[in-house]
């Protein structure tokens, strides 16, 4: 996986298509997702009684087209994603990574186009949605229309996608190292990053 200098190429900035000024000056920090979300209808083809909704659920919006991902992000190596780096707290990770892929879904992305790493904290939907067993939480991954939340020690099994968001929102570094190889190696088309720069810099340098 490249390298990110002490003074990385890529953008602090979530929205993928968005275009940033030409003068380089940083964007700012996404704000927090405000209050909490609608929860959708469940997932139709469950046996038994209906349960309730998982949080954060996903639908497309207006079955737009799936959004190229814009010049905001850094050049693509030939052989890699393009990375964004999104400045935040390790508090505050999951909330930037959430508003990224708001931003993304509201710029025309399929929800089944993303697939979102965890450090630390797994996110509610993760949680919710494997209460039910591992066998019905990886079958809504395979069937691939949604956003799939994971688990960094699990990321591994997921299957590549062209938008990876992760989220270092806590964990130690090894767990950190590896949630960003296995995002950069699933990412398509974008990579996009929610954390301390200096911690990810560090890590990255550390021969990610």
């Amino acid at each position: 996986m490249p390298l990110i200098p002490e003074e990385p190429q890529i953008h602090e900035s979530a929205q993928g298509p968005r275009a940033t000024p030409s003068s380089g000056r940083t964007a700012p920090t996404p704000r927090p997702v405000p209050g909490p979300r609608l929860a959708a209808p469940s997932r139709p083809g469950r046996p038994g009684p209906p349960r309730p909704a998982p949080p954060a659920q996903r639908t497309s919006r207006d079955a737009a087209p799936a959004a190229k991902p814009g010049p905001s992000a850094s050049p693509a190596a030939a052989d890699g994603p393009q990375i964004q780096l999104i400045p935040a707290s390790v508090e505050g990770a999951l909330d930037a990574a959430e508003e990224a892929v708001d931003l993304l879904l509201d710029s025309g992305r399929a929800p089944g186009d993303m697939l979102v790493i965890t450090t630390g904290e797994q996110h509610p939907w993760a949680t919710h949605e494997l209460s039910f067993g591992e066998a019905s939480y990886w079958a809504q991954h395979d069937a691939g229309d949604d956003v799939f939340y994971a688990d960094a020690q699990v990321a591994d099994r997921a299957k590549a996608r062209p938008v990876v968001v992760v989220a270092v929102n806590g964990g130690p570094e090894s767990v950190t190292a590896a949630a960003l190889k296995a995002a950069h190696a699933r990412a398509g088309a974008l990579l996009i990053v929610c954390g301390d720069p200096q911690c990810i810099n560090s890590v990255l340098g550390a021969g990610v």
